[in-house]
């Protein structure tokens, strides 16, 4: 998975203009509710409901919001009226973007992500043009400091397929029906992730050229913009001078 890091180093960059937004919280919350609707309200038995939690903890989420969240999505609220959506489609340099969405408006959603493509010089897809070049798994983000041999020990005992070094972190990679095990096994271990999550990973990374960074970045920013998107996901490999050209 070499490269995660480079795109892990992208969305950190946007995270604080995120949270100043006032979306992040929006969809948070809505993400909270939507897994506890399918999952149930449980966490530890709920690994989608487990990662929105922790998710929502790290961004300083307080906890009465959180509650509310799984409340309303165990409870006898109405949410039959909201579906879950996969975009796919190519962004600047030929970059595969994937992007979910939670809607209950279709053709909104639909309209709002092919303008944002279209103003981008990207290319809307079909189902499935994209989503094969990606794989869907939990991931935990941990100091590098720590001691991996006892990080690796605990994190394939809670089933995890892989733990290797990213620039300064490990990153744990673990099937997605083995999240919360595996979560549980790193803490139990003396472990604390910066981060966990379920992602979808590239199988392979394309070189952005710096000429294309720029749109690149700004149509992932436009799809984020809009409320009804939760995450974005791309194979781009953006170089560090560029980023730091857009500073």
């Amino acid at each position: 998975m070499a490269g995660h890091s480079k795109w892990a180093n992208i969305k950190r960059r946007k995270g604080a203009q995120d949270a100043k937004r006032g979306k992040l919280f929006t969809k948070l919350i809505r993400e909270i509710t939507v897994a506890a609707q399918i999952g149930g309200g449980d966490p530890d038995a709920n690994p989608r409901l487990r990662a929105a939690v922790d998710k929502a903890r790290s961004n300083s989420m307080p906890r009465e919001n959180i509650e509310r969240a799984i409340a309303k999505g165990t409870g006898d609220v109405d949410m039959s009226s909201w579906e879950e959506i996969v975009f796919e489609g190519y962004g600047p340099g030929g970059v595969a973007v994937l992007i979910e969405v939670l809607t209950d408006n279709r053709n909104r959603s639909a309209g709002e992500v092919r303008h944002a493509f279209t103003k981008h010089n990207g290319n809307l897809g079909t189902t499935g043009c994209v989503a094969y070049l990606f794989n869907r798994c939990g991931i935990f983000i941990l100091d590098g400091n720590v001691e991996e041999d006892e990080l690796m020990m605990a994190a394939l005992d809670g089933g995890a397929d892989d733990v290797r070094r990213e620039d300064e972190n490990f990153e744990v990679l673990c099937p997605t029906e083995a999240f919360s095990t595996c979560r549980n096994a790193i803490h139990a271990a003396g472990f604390e992730p910066a981060s966990g999550e379920l992602t979808w990973l590239p199988e392979n990374w394309v070189s952005v050229p710096d000429s294309d960074a720029g749109s690149v970045m700004r149509l992932v920013e436009m799809l984020e913009d809009c409320d009804d998107v939760q995450n974005v996901y791309t194979n781009a490999d953006i170089s560090e001078q560029a980023l730091e050209a857009m500073d």
